[in-house]
């Protein structure tokens, strides 16, 4: 390790003078002018975590959902796996170090990761379609190319494609062809094989509209319709042509809860959006009375899973399978899930990898996030299994079998992949016949808000029970408890933003009336006892 070398080229990165920054579920994210650091040290970093694993290690910048001036960075382990937590924390250290400190944060964690740095290590890159992201790029190839490190630059991709190419290379292909033309053959091989499966597919041609967030899923989709069948016919739209996330994509929809600027709606049309790097999927119509019906990640894994449900009772094979949520769920789902489907529902903290590694726990693991982000995880030994079955059964118990392999094949199981994601969804409707408003009948989701208050320190507030229940300060669960108790069908938690100094509150009850009230008074409470700092909550927000 040529630490000269390395301090020579991290003098143009130079790390803003005091400017703090923590590896979170995402990586790192913040105004694009404040990341070239970053990116540099974590080329570094990309490096010794290859050579630590002997394996490819990928490295995405994005930002997703974010703001268009934002970006940032996450690393990808070797089967397309977010980053190892220990590895999370020597992200943070060395992104937090200051530039006289860089060489010496190097080989401390060199040496508490017994990293041999004689070993060879690869990386591969991907970046989204913000205009940043290309520069911010180069910066990440430096840190790479100066610790020795050999590389492959994807250029554009989604989120999703990157972890879909690690997991390629270090499977020698098992999982399929590292290039993005093998990503979309193994896709839409897997949607055709499975929607052939139908007895009754419904519409003979079908039509879905995307919202694409004006981001990198418009490029890629654009390039995927080519290889899907006429049955399925994909209209763009925010199809990058204006600013990013503005005003469209999942998380606007989702959190505003109205359909994206941007996009033609005519009424019981099936429409979707992904979010800025094309790793979160929500759908939604409008009613023949133009009311708005949202369908987020809680109805995805009740449609999902209850498919996977039937395949395997048809197969007769007593494979586990659980759905994995966070306290964001609708009571509804859960209670849809546990007590209608008999599918055994699991609760963890907030962010993805909490419920990816809960998911690993099951033969099949759902997890969709509220926000849309998720997929289904199948363990080695029931893929093997179902592969198994595919071949050796026949009659009605040989097609669900090979219909449960196509499904592994369609889920980019690394990660959630709106791609993905809207092709597993799409065929199950055609195979079931269901149009997007039977979908949206399975349940009805409880009226429901999410607001946030403005903390001098949001470390005041600790949680626990997967963030249900506040440990402190003390008093506020009590005053929560009591505050539920006067609204039917009631629940509420808070719990404090990973990256900012605020307090999100969750509450639901029987009316939207009811929920908006119950929000308030929490946040109010929260305000109150846990510090809360500039203008009190409101009625009406």
């Amino acid at each position: 390790m040529d630490l000269d070398a390395i301090t020579k080229h991290s003098a143009s990165h130079a790390k803003p003078d005091g400017l703090i920054l923590q590896y979170g579920t995402a990586g790192f994210r913040t105004k694009a002018d404040r990341l070239d650091h970053v990116m540099f040290r974590m080329g570094l970093l990309a490096v010794l975590r290859s050579k630590q694993t002997k394996s490819t290690i990928g490295v995405m910048v994005t930002a997703s959902h974010n703001p268009e001036d934002d970006n940032g960075v996450k690393l990808v382990d070797p089967l397309g796996e977010m980053l190892a937590p220990s590895w999370e924390e020597h992200a943070t250290h060395l992104a937090n170090a200051e530039e006289q400190d860089l060489a010496r944060a190097l080989v401390a964690i060199s040496e508490e990761a017994a990293v041999n740095l004689h070993q060879d290590a690869f990386v591969v890159i991907g970046r989204d379609t913000r205009p940043s992201s290309e520069k911010l790029s180069e910066s990440v190839i430096d840190g790479v190319t100066v610790l020795g490190g050999q590389f492959h630059d994807y250029g554009l991709l989604t989120t999703p494609q990157l972890h879909y190419m690690v997991c390629c290379r270090n499977t020698g292909g098992q999982y399929g062809e590292a290039t993005i033309d093998g990503y979309y053959h193994k896709l839409s091989t897997a949607f055709v094989e499975l929607s052939k499966q139908a007895s009754c597919s419904g519409d003979d041609h079908r039509t879905l509209k995307v919202d694409c967030a004006n981001g990198i899923g418009a490029l890629k989709l654009k390039e995927m319709k080519h290889y899907l069948p006429q049955g399925l016919s994909v209209q763009l739209f925010n199809d990058g042509t204006k600013k990013l996330n503005h005003f469209c994509g999942a998380d606007f929809v989702k959190s505003h809860q109205k359909p994206p600027e941007g996009i033609e709606m005519k009424a019981n049309e099936r429409c979707c959006s992904f979010d800025g790097d094309a790793d979160r999927i929500i759908y939604y119509y409008c009613d023949v009375d133009g009311h708005f019906h949202l369908i987020d990640g809680d109805k995805i894994a009740t449609l999902i899973s209850s498919f996977l449900k039937e395949l395997l009772l048809e197969i007769g094979e007593s494979l586990t399978v659980g759905v994995v949520q966070t306290a964001y769920a609708n009571g509804s789902s859960t209670r849809y899930l546990e007590e209608v489907m008999k599918v055994p529902v699991y609760c963890t903290k907030t962010g993805v990898k909490h419920l990816h590694h809960k998911a690993q726990e099951f033969d099949l693991g759902v997890y969709f996030e509220a926000n849309g982000h998720g997929t289904v995880l199948f363990s080695k030994a029931a893929e093997a299994k179902i592969r198994q079955l595919a071949k050796e059964l026949e009659d009605k118990k040989g097609k669900a079998a090979k219909m449960l392999e196509n499904v592994i094949d369609l889920f980019n199981q690394a990660t959630g992949d709106a791609i993905s994601d809207m092709l597993v969804i799409e065929a199950i409707l055609a195979l079931k016949g269901l149009t997007i408003q039977q979908w949206d009948a399975l349940y009805t989701d409880l009226p429901n808000r999410q607001l946030k208050v403005k903390v001098a320190d949001r470390q005041v507030i600790s949680t626990t029970d997967a963030e249900r229940q506040v440990v402190k300060p003390p008093g506020l669960q009590e005053a929560i408890n009591d505050l539920v108790k006067k609204y039917k069908l009631s629940r509420a938690f808070v719990r404090p933003s990973g990256t900012e100094d605020v307090v999100r509150v969750y509450a639901e009850a029987d009316s939207q009336e009811n929920a908006d009230s119950l929000a308030y008074e929490v946040s109010l409470a929260v305000f109150q006892q846990a510090g809360g700092v500039g203008e009190r909550p409101q009625p009406g927000f």
